[in-house]
């Protein structure tokens, strides 16, 4: 009986030290990720701070592009129009 009585002893004081082992582990971990945590947030929100100022330009940019661009084909149709309304005026 007493070497059941030793052996749960030594089960028990294996479990305890596990134990605190893990709490130290995990409360290390924690540390760790909430540090990583705050870094990725504070980096993202840098980025969407540097987004937000520059999707004005860039929309901007691309409404003027869009307007050139419409503005050609305008003129490439009126060109083309034009003259099959010479050919049909001049006969």
């Amino acid at each position: 009986m007493e070497m059941a009585d030793q052996q749960i002893r030594n089960l028990w004081d294996f479990l305890l030290v596990y134990n605190k082992m893990t709490e130290l582990c995990f409360s290390r971990c924690d540390v760790c990720l909430n540090k990583g945590a705050g870094k990725l947030i504070r980096s993202n929100h840098c980025l969407m701070g540097a987004y937000v100022k520059l999707m004005p330009s860039i929309v901007q940019r691309r409404q003027t592009e869009y307007e050139n661009e419409t503005w050609q084909l305008n003129q490439q149709a009126v060109e083309n129009v034009l003259p099959v309304h010479e050919n049909v005026t001049s006969e």
